[in-house]
């Protein structure tokens, strides 16, 4: 059964379907103002791996992560480059999507966007007023937090606890710090949308109850999203939810920072590298195994060093395939495959078995990614015994359970052009005479040509 840390409870606990052979999930999306950074791919990353390992299961899975395109930082940006919010929100969306394809994801099963659903945030708003947990100021509609019990269970932390480690406001009228908008009235030259209180916009954390409720119903399984938007962003949408009377997430799933040289990655200090940038520098599915080599919850650096780490083991698959002959095992187009478990008949069931568990721990895919190292290992040795039959077995094992995880191997071997090869027929042959010095100069030289160098037991093996 798989258990996964619960924000709500702060315990490690098994998830509950709602319904047999189903999952339901809501992961939140982009506001689409700016290019994606490599925060926005860890999640992304950590939730496509939890939804896939859940397909494998045989759960039958509805994803959705919607996208905000309509926000402050949309207006600002649309105003310094003199477009329209719709022009920029369109923009920032295909390059995001252009991303998340660069690393593999499965595609949402529905992506909805704020602006399509302003008339059903409207009728939202207008029931938290009528009854009484919102109200109306000079500037817009704020949810009263002081009217849900509980208020504050995200954050792990009592209401009052809350209010006495709040900013003061500038805004008088609210009854608290704590209290957020609901609904925005409009500026002068904003988008905004008619309104009983007056022309505007929805809040933020209104979009995101309103959209996961409507699609996936009450009670759905698993909302996820990055550990900073634990609060406030998840807890007002529970709150609002709760507010409703409607039963809305029964397991929240956040995962760990992003983190430079042991500080957190965001825009606002400015630290982030665009995932355009990595995915233009490196194989996004070395990105991949860096984040599973890390547990969801943990923290992981990322940097040039810890990149160039994850691309050296990514090749140990890739030369493991080659040798196999497994070709693309698995793999689709485009991140669009998807393994289940009668895709494992005749792989080594002693590992298939140890997946599940470390998968079932709370997502443990550190572990489940040693496994899959153990596999190459023992695949490589039973070939070089003799045992090509074991080997085979062993490798396709481990392509299967690396497949399962989003991490297809490729087994074309690259393209060489003929400088190349005299390059690696001159170190083989230096191995060959132990002159050692001879062989790690021809390594600098494909180094240097931009080649990614292995020694094998077949001798060396280059890859972009």
């Amino acid at each position: 059964m798989l258990r996964l840390h619960d924000t709500a409870t702060g315990t490690v606990r098994p998830v509950e379907f709602r319904s047999e052979g189903e999952a339901s999930m809501y992961v939140c999306g982009p506001t689409v103002y700016d290019l994606p950074h490599i925060g926005h791919g860890r999640y992304n990353l950590v939730f496509d791996v939890l939804r896939r390992y859940l397909l494998y299961c045989g759960l039958a899975v509805h994803y959705v992560s919607n996208i905000t395109d309509v926000d402050d930082n949309i207006i600002r940006r649309a105003r310094e480059q003199g477009r329209t919010e719709p022009e920029v929100a369109t923009e920032f969306e295909a390059r995001w999507w252009e991303a998340m394809d660069g690393l593999g994801l499965l595609r949402p099963d529905d992506s909805p966007h704020a602006t399509a659903y302003v008339a059903k945030m409207v009728d939202f708003v207008a029931d938290l007023v009528a009854r009484g947990v919102a109200y109306e100021t000079s500037d817009g509609v704020y949810f009263d937090v002081g009217r849900v019990d509980g208020y504050g269970l995200l954050a792990r932390q009592s209401l009052d606890s809350l209010r006495a480690g709040a900013r003061v406001e500038e805004n008088e009228e609210k009854r608290s710090p704590l209290d957020f908008a609901v609904w925005k009235k409009a500026k002068e030259g904003e988008p905004s949308w008619d309104a009983p209180w007056g022309a505007g916009r929805p809040g933020w954390h209104t979009e995101c109850v309103v959209m996961s409720l409507d699609l996936l119903g009450d009670g759905f399984d698993i909302h996820g999203g990055g550990q900073d938007l634990a609060f406030p962003h998840h807890e007002n949408e529970r709150a609002q939810a709760a507010a409703e009377d409607r039963p809305f997430a029964r397991h929240w799933v956040h995962n760990g920072w992003v983190e430079v040289e042991g500080t957190k990655m965001s825009k606002s200090l400015g630290n982030f590298t665009s995932l355009t940038d990595l995915l233009a520098r490196c194989d996004g599915r070395a990105y991949r195994l860096l984040v599973l080599r890390a547990h969801y919850r943990s923290p992981i650096e990322v940097t040039a060093a810890t990149i160039a780490d994850a691309e050296k083991a990514l090749g140990r698959l890739d030369v493991l395939a080659r040798r196999f002959g497994l070709g693309d095992l698995l793999a689709g187009s485009e991140g669009g495959f998807v393994v289940e478990r009668r895709d494992g008949s005749g792989a080594d069931p002693d590992a298939l078995a140890a997946f599940h568990a470390r998968m079932d721990d709370d997502l443990d895919t550190p572990g489940a990614l040693a496994g899959i190292f153990e596999l190459v290992s023992a695949a490589n040795s039973s070939a070089d015994s003799g045992d090509q039959a074991a080997g085979a077995r062993l490798a396709r094992t481990a392509a299967l359970l690396a497949a399962a995880l989003g991490l297809p191997l490729r087994g074309a071997a690259p393209e060489v052009d003929e400088h190349t090869a005299r390059l690696v027929a001159e170190r083989d042959a230096a191995r060959r005479e132990k002159d050692f010095a001879r062989a790690d100069a021809l390594r600098d030289q494909l180094v240097g040509l931009g080649w990614t160098v292995e020694d094998t037991a077949e001798g060396t093996a280059v890859r972009r």
